[in-house]
């Protein structure tokens, strides 16, 4: 999942530019891509273990995680990493569905000063049709300042840059005074059962102070160079899905009862679409709003967020913020209607009418509390049921002053204009099966874009910058030797 990058710089647009269809090409800004690339070494290693992750297509049910999780394996057993530290573990992510994870370690130079830090990012990619595409989807394709190609930011060009990173402060001699451990999963564009597996099954291996997250945060620039900000994830909503069920003795088509269960549920999806969950404010979406508040001035927006943050009460403030399309979500739990099904023929009252409602809720709210309230709203005719395999609550993480100092620093060391925003995801990553079992979960990526142009993650033509990579692999390598040295 690459939303948070996207969300954060999709509101930091303009709404002209953000409605604007995105060329197929336009080379990014002259002002962004004239840093030196890594030296010609670390350049050609880069470009061969991302080639080689690119051109393996880690689609749901084609069965290539494995091939790609052993090269990876063997690019760091033949860089020094022990064979007892690599593991390729193949798991079974739903029925048919066969994948496979890579867990490797680098043990600290001496007695560790600290639990491990942990790596996060996934190798799987959604599915991607040749004919949908005006390159070919799973080529690695350089053209115009681009790499173009499914995973290229999603999360490939997040995860290969850390993981030459690593391999790069090996070579030369970094000597990191904690473990560093890495949980490249392969399912978590599906089910993430690897990351609900590394957060569990696997604990012995992945057991960590605290996680980064390389498929959340990022940054980006305007068409003109703008800066546009750098997100700093630190929490995601809790994905929950509940039926609706509305139930009646049904009958003949040809003499309605007065009750009908079809009209029931129409009746209570009527009461979800003018529901609104009491705002509120988290540590992350404080300093959230707080960046976003001066980046609008004194415009509409930019004054209720300010009213929002002087009074967290304030609904109609909060309100105000949401009925901007791109803040939707931000200010409080959102449920809504995603599939709907009822009856069993066309000359039958209808016995079973059932809608899937799908929440995304605050952290620190109990899917059970969303669950009573939903049935509150309802009423008696309608039945709320949650789905037994969602909602695993997952507390923010603490804006830990190591992190926040080490990610800005990486940023400005290239871009020292971009401002460091604090970000909720309204969608899911990986990081979500370890917030809820008490390991402090942070979206810190280096990979950057020009939007919304490059806003392609899952859709036609994904690509980034040439330069975000080898800036990706520098930015990494920073952060590391700022949270392990």
């Amino acid at each position: 999942m690459r939303l948070v990058l996207a969300s954060l710089l999709s509101v930091a647009a303009t709404g002209a530019i953000a409605q604007t269809v995105p060329p197929v090409t336009s080379p990014p800004p002259a002002t962004l891509t004239g840093a030196k690339p890594l030296d010609a070494k670390w350049e050609a290693v880069a470009r061969e273990i991302y080639k080689f992750a690119m051109e393996t297509p880690t689609v749901k049910g084609r069965g290539e995680l494995p091939k790609l999780q052993n090269y990876l394996a063997a690019k760091l057993k033949a860089a020094g990493w022990a064979e007892a530290d690599l593991h390729v573990l193949p798991y079974e992510s739903v029925p048919g569905n066969d994948t496979a994870a890579l867990i490797a370690r680098w043990p600290a130079a001496g007695p560790p000063k600290a639990k491990p830090l942990l790596i996060l990012a996934h190798m799987d990619v959604v599915e991607a049709l040749p004919a949908d595409w005006t390159t070919d989807p799973f080529k690695l394709i350089e053209k115009d300042g681009y790499f173009y190609g499914r995973g290229t930011g999603d999360d490939k060009g997040g995860g290969i840059p850390a993981f030459v990173a690593l391999m790069k402060l090996r070579a030369e001699g970094f000597k990191p005074d904690r473990d560093l451990v890495i949980l490249f999963t392969g399912d978590e564009e599906t089910q993430g059962k690897g990351a609900e597996l590394g957060a569990t099954e696997w604990r012995k291996w992945t057991e960590a102070e605290f996680a980064l997250n390389a498929d959340a945060g990022g940054f980006g620039f305007t068409r003109d160079g703008a800066p546009l900000g750098a997100g700093l994830q630190t929490s995601e909503k809790t994905f929950q899905s509940y039926y609706f069920r509305a139930r009646n003795p049904g009958g003949h088509s040809s003499r309605p009862r007065p009750d009908n269960a079809i009209y029931d549920l129409a009746d209570a999806l009527k009461k979800l679409q003018n529901h609104r969950f009491t705002p509120m404010l988290t540590e992350t979406t404080t300093a959230y709003f707080t960046a976003r508040a001066k980046q609008e001035g004194d415009n509409q927006l930019g004054r209720a967020m300010r009213a929002w943050l002087a009074d967290p009460n304030n609904g109609a403030a909060a309100d105000a913020i949401e009925g901007d399309p791109l803040e939707v979500g931000l200010t409080r739990t959102r449920c809504v209607a995603t599939m709907l099904k009822g009856g069993h023929a066309d000359n039958a009252l209808p016995q079973l009418a059932e809608a899937t409602v799908n929440c995304r809720i605050m952290p620190g709210v109990e899917p059970k509390a969303v669950e009573a309230e939903l049935k509150a709203m309802v009423g008696p005719k309608v039945e709320v049921a949650p789905f037994a395999d969602t909602g695993r609550p997952t507390p923010a993480s603490p804006l830990r002053p190591d992190v926040v100092a080490a990610y800005t620093k990486a940023v400005h060391a290239r871009f020292p204009n971009q401002p460091i925003i604090p970000q909720m995801s309204t969608g899911a990553t990986d990081g979500l099966e370890f917030r809820a079992r008490g390991i402090p979960v942070y979206g810190v990526d280096g990979q950057w874009g020009v939007f919304p142009d490059d806003e392609r993650a899952h859709g036609k033509d994904e690509r980034i910058p040439v330069q975000s990579l080898w800036d990706n692999v520098r930015h990494w390598e920073s952060m590391l030797r700022d949270l392990a040295g």
